[in-house]
């Protein structure tokens, strides 16, 4: 009699509704179960489904800390090691035996295995655990189980849990699976907002707030932060308080992992990251203090830095918090950030394949043989547009075909569990360095590290005995093995490194060529300023190196990690080896290209020949006899980016301007479009046979406006331009008086005593549009403005006429100027 037939569940919330879970799925092979954190879903839950079937049950865990801890608590129900009826299996680790009936696993793994088994022969149910978290891995997880057991496995049995209780479209998703709920006895929470002072940085107020509920509260403190560098920053902070301060978070070793989610023998602060969220139970908490923040996946396509983001927490995901407050007993929850912001925070967490970087979903999905994922059943689908982009840099990396097939080397990299872009980087650069050595590198670029300089981190991990470096050397030995042997069974080259120094006097292997090898377009080349840290990266993105970096010398830079912080002008550096010009040539030749170049740059023609990678230049020469053609390409679109101003505008040119747009506004076409808009948008049509002699900017100041735009008159119509837009008009005086076109209205600024008998307002355009008068003082300065001169002589021209004859005596103000003589002149010279 096997353990699981002997064992009593505890008592907790989910054995109410065990019965009704593997009712409901032997009848429909799928079913949701909704349970809040701490009812023993993950723990009571897979050891019931393992008594009613004789395959086995996997447990899919988003995160490997998750996973470890949920096989350790079942067995220990069992009373037995891991490994026996219950066992684990994540990245570098695995405990499984003949015997073990229950394999708690990340989804990531899951997925592989899938791929290598679509039927997951021996596998009678999966259990999707937290899928309200929506990580990418579980997402696709969800996708594939579905389209397996469609196609495959009919009889697979799909559970899905969740902490929330939004499961209508999981449930949907599982075929209109029946929603089982356990209710568990809430114990009250009261919720305190304790924010930021002014100016005070968050971990200042976390620690702050710890030591208050320190003195205010009892029990143990569980203290949620964005990541590990804020857990560090708080706990120095909180040195010297009468509590035990430990850390939980997915970079610890498994050890401190378990020491952390053990009862203590004093009283503790365990300072977590998201991990605590959910799965987990830590022991003795009756406090809670929330920093609102969590770090997630997002991508800046524009500059193409992926990478961590600190983001607020959604109101889903502060509740939950604050309910690990209140599992054993009343408890407090202190959240870091104003009552009124609450309301402000979104729902619920934006889901990871929404905004994640997808190359890695991508190759999945192409070794799923459904390149763009059409046929699977989402959650949410990817975006196209981000999925586009994974898709390209698979091809990049010859990972799949041009129809999206994958190529015998993308299926050795998605083999690998990496990124495809590590996997590339292990298997190139164990080709090219070694095996051992490319594991290295990858081991830390998958990790991470605590300083800028790449080789400054190798140095430091090889030489160190603390929990990082003995987990680098896991991985690498791990990542080694994987690389070791190639697909013909043939042992690859292995170098081993000790202390920077290669065997056989060698010089060490360059890191600098498998962070190429992984991120060819992060190549970067400093500035033209020798005493610059800024660099531009082959992709066109501006970064700069930290100061201490021990980078800022070196010309050339492989950047295997920057960011951009909001409201800085460059990203910054946070991990990169120094590199030469010969390794980016080599390492980026995918990126290389000579073209000659004809452009306007800096406001003048520059023909030259240049060699580039990506955005990065190489070199350049001038070209002596460039392309006329390509020259004049050049020329218009110089003209369409700095304008007419090149050009020079005599008054000439400018009036004749002026009088073809007053047609085109009030008679249309054939007149034409003379805006700036048009006339930079079709330079041919008014300046074809200068742009062929343009060479230069000052080339422009040569250019007969006048000439040029006559071009543009409409034949037979242009016979009477000057009669539709005179350029004077002859007035009573005799004088021919110029017309102003330069605004909306043509304007004819004249002397009142030049118009006396003049009864009707003048009109032009074959008398459509009135001229607009404005009548002058014998000064010069406008008496009037008028468009009815008939109405003027009527009923204005008294008030002008008193206004202005004591103040003008010399010139004529006659009672009746429609029979008056009109005169240029005083009444002497009359």
């Amino acid at each position: 009699m096997s353990g699981l037939d002997t064992l009593v569940l505890p008592d907790l919330p989910v054995r109410a509704v065990l019965d009704d879970v593997t009712t409901a799925l032997r009848a429909r092979g799928t079913a949701v179960l909704v349970a809040p954190p701490g009812t023993g879903k993950t723990t009571l839950v897979p050891l019931a489904l393992a008594r009613e079937t004789e395959g086995t049950v996997v447990v899919a865990e988003p995160r490997r800390l998750a996973a470890r801890a949920a096989a350790a608590r079942m067995a220990a129900l069992l009373g037995e090691p891991v490994g026996e009826t219950v066992g684990y299996s994540i990245r570098g680790d695995r405990r499984v035996s003949d015997r073990t009936r229950v394999e708690v696993v990340t989804s990531g793994l899951l997925v592989r295995r899938l791929q290598h088994d679509p039927e997951l022969h021996r596998t009678s149910v999966v259990l999707l655990d937290e899928c309200h978290e929506r990580h990418l891995d579980a997402d696709l997880l969800l996708a594939l189980l579905l389209d397996a057991r469609a196609g495959l496995r009919d009889d697979l049995r799909l559970l899905a849990t969740s902490a929330t209780v939004a499961s209508e479209r999981l449930a949907a998703l599982l075929g209109d699976a029946p929603v089982i709920t356990a209710h568990a006895a809430v114990h009250p929470v009261d919720v305190v907002h304790r924010p930021p002072d002014r100016g005070e940085r968050i971990e200042a107020c976390v620690a702050r707030t710890v030591r208050t509920a320190l003195s205010e509260r009892e029990g143990n403190i569980l203290v949620f932060l964005p990541g590990v560098a804020e857990i560090a920053r708080v706990a120095a902070l909180l040195d010297g308080v009468d509590a035990d301060v430990v850390s939980l978070h997915g970079r610890l070793s498994p050890q401190r992992q378990d020491a952390a989610l053990r009862p203590g023998p004093r009283r503790r602060v365990v300072l977590a990251t998201a991990v605590a969220e959910s799965s987990l139970t830590v022991p003795g908490v009756r406090v809670v203090v929330d920093s609102g923040l969590a770090r997630v996946p997002r991508v800046d396509h524009r500059r193409g830095l992926p990478g961590l983001t600190t983001v607020r927490v959604s109101r889903a995901v502060a509740d939950q918090r604050a309910g690990r407050a209140g599992r054993e007993a009343p408890g407090t929850v202190y959240r870091c950030w104003p009552h009124s912001e609450h309301a402000s925070l979104p729902a619920y967490p934006e889901p990871e394949i929404r905004t994640a970087e997808l190359s890695r979903l991508a190759l999945e999905l192409a070794c799923w043989s459904t390149p763009d994922g059409s046929g699977l059943a989402w959650w949410d689908p990817p975006p196209e547009g981000a999925l586009t982009a994974g898709r390209n840099l698979l091809r990049t990396l010859g990972a799949v075909d041009d129809a999206g097939r994958p190529t015998d080397r993308g299926l050795r990299m998605a083999a690998l569990g990496l990124h495809p872009r590590l996997a590339r980087a292990l298997l190139d650069g164990a080709a090219e360095l070694g095996a051992r050595p490319a594991a290295e590198v990858v081991a830390v670029l998958d990790a991470g590290a605590t300083h800028t300089d790449l080789d400054t981190e190798l140095s430091r991990l090889r030489r160190a005995d603390d929990t990082a470096a003995q987990r680098w050397r896991r991985e690498v030995d791990r990542l080694t093995a994987l690389v070791s042997r190639d697909r013909d069974g043939k042992a690859a080259q292995d170098t081993t490194v000790e202390d920077g120094e290669a065997e056989s006097g060698h010089p060490p292997p360059d890191s600098a060529t498998v962070v190429a090898l992984a991120y060819p377009e992060r190549l970067a080349r400093r500035r033209r300023s020798t005493a610059s840290p800024v660099y531009l990266l082959a992709n066109g993105t501006a970064v700069e190196t930290p100061p201490g970096s021990g980078l800022g010398d070196s010309e050339w830079l492989a950047v295997a990690e920057a960011t951009r912080e909001p409201g800085r002008a460059h990203g910054v550096v946070r991990l990169a080896a120094t590199a030469d010009e010969e390794l980016a040539v080599r390492a980026g030749a995918a990126l290389l290209s000579e073209r000659d170049e004809i452009a306007w740059l800096d406001g003048d023609v520059v023909s030259r020949r240049v060699r580039r990678l990506g955005a990065i230049t190489l070199t350049e020469r001038p070209i002596p006899d460039p392309d006329p053609a390509a020259v004049r390409q050049a020329v218009v679109a110089g003209l369409r980016q700095e304008g007419l101003r090149l050009l020079p505008w005599p008054t000439e040119a400018t009036r004749l301007r002026q009088r073809l747009a007053f047609l085109h506004r009030h008679v249309g076409a054939p007149w034409p479009d003379v805006s700036d808009e048009a006339l930079v948008s079709h330079p041919d049509a008014w300046l074809a046979p200068e742009l062929g002699r343009i060479r230069r900017r000052s080339d422009f100041a040569d250019i007969d406006t006048a000439a040029a735009l006559r071009r543009l008159l409409p034949w037979p119509e242009a016979s009477r331009f000057d009669e539709l837009a005179p350029d004077r008009l002859e007035v009573p005086s005799g004088s021919r008086v110029r017309v102003d076109y330069s605004g909306d209205e043509p304007v004819l600024a004249v002397k009142l005593q030049e118009t006396f008998g003049w009864r009707t307002t003048p009109r032009i355009s074959d008398g459509r549009v009135p001229v607009v008068l404005h009548l002058l003082s014998p000064a010069g300065r406008p008496a009037a403005v008028t468009s009815d001169l008939e109405s003027f002589w009527r009923t204005g021209y008294a008030a002008v006429r008193a206004e202005l004859r004591g103040r003008y005596p010399k010139h004529p103000w006659p009672s009746d100027p429609l029979t008056a003589e009109p005169t240029k002149g005083t009444n002497r010279r009359r």
